[in-house]
């Protein structure tokens, strides 16, 4: 096995490096098994330029990769991976709580900073926040060694008729329906109990700060309530 590279050596990793280190790990992360075309499913890009970049980072033996088998990380790949989906999700939350971004604005703006950010100004906005446990959607936010909190929960379109419970994690990040689950006030930590679910996947009827909404099935799969 070629001797691994220190990762304070690797001057070559890019924003696409670390953009695909980042996939990888959210992908393990869901239970999904990594193949290349699942990874350039993911990042919206050729299942060719996948390749090409998965090659690299087993090179830089930050992934292990054999054709037609599945991509992991390995564990330098990992802290990559960790340690650029903490400087997301600590300038995801930095964004909505300290400049007053709306939670369907900081991902595009995070995915942007997430790669120049310097550890001194990592550490000062983790201060300035209170070394936050969750970003702005219920998200965990790996600690500075690289640990990961897990969240508990079940989705709502599962949950008990008439029970109250409260959304811990919402697991989208596209905009629109953001601002239409905000709309509803879906935030993590609000009160929702579902009072009708229709058959077959069809809608639900939920009570949210006293308001009466349907939401769709497929929407109230990505809400994790406790």
């Amino acid at each position: 096995m070629p001797k691994l590279k220190p990762l304070d050596e690797q001057k070559i990793l890019t924003s696409a490096h670390e953009d695909y280190l980042k996939a990888i790990y959210l992908l393990q992360s869901k239970g999904v098994e990594v193949t290349n075309s699942a990874l350039a499913n993911h990042l919206g890009v050729s299942p060719a330029s996948t390749t090409n970049m998965v090659k690299k980072l087993g090179d830089l033996d930050l992934v292990t990769y054999a054709p037609y088998q599945s991509i992991t990380l390995t564990e330098a790949g990992e802290k990559v991976a960790l340690e650029v989906l903490r400087h997301h999700r600590l300038l995801e939350l930095y964004l909505h709580d300290k400049l007053k971004l709306s939670w369907d604005q900081v991902h595009e703006e995070a995915e942007r900073l997430e790669h120049v950010l310097s550890e001194a100004l990592e550490d000062a906005i983790s201060n300035a926040l209170g070394d936050p446990t969750v970003d702005p959607h219920g998200d965990p936010i790996p600690t500075k060694d690289g640990r990961v909190e897990k969240v508990q929960g079940i989705p709502l379109s599962i949950a008990d008729l008439k029970q109250p419970y409260r959304v811990v994690r919402v697991l989208l990040q596209d905009p629109e329906r953001l601002v239409y689950l905000g709309s509803m006030r879906l935030y993590p930590n609000a009160e929702v109990i579902v009072l009708k679910r229709a058959p077959f996947a069809g809608p639900l009827l939920i009570e949210v700060d006293g308001e009466h909404h349907a939401l769709a099935h497929d929407l109230a799969e990505y809400l994790i309530v406790e």
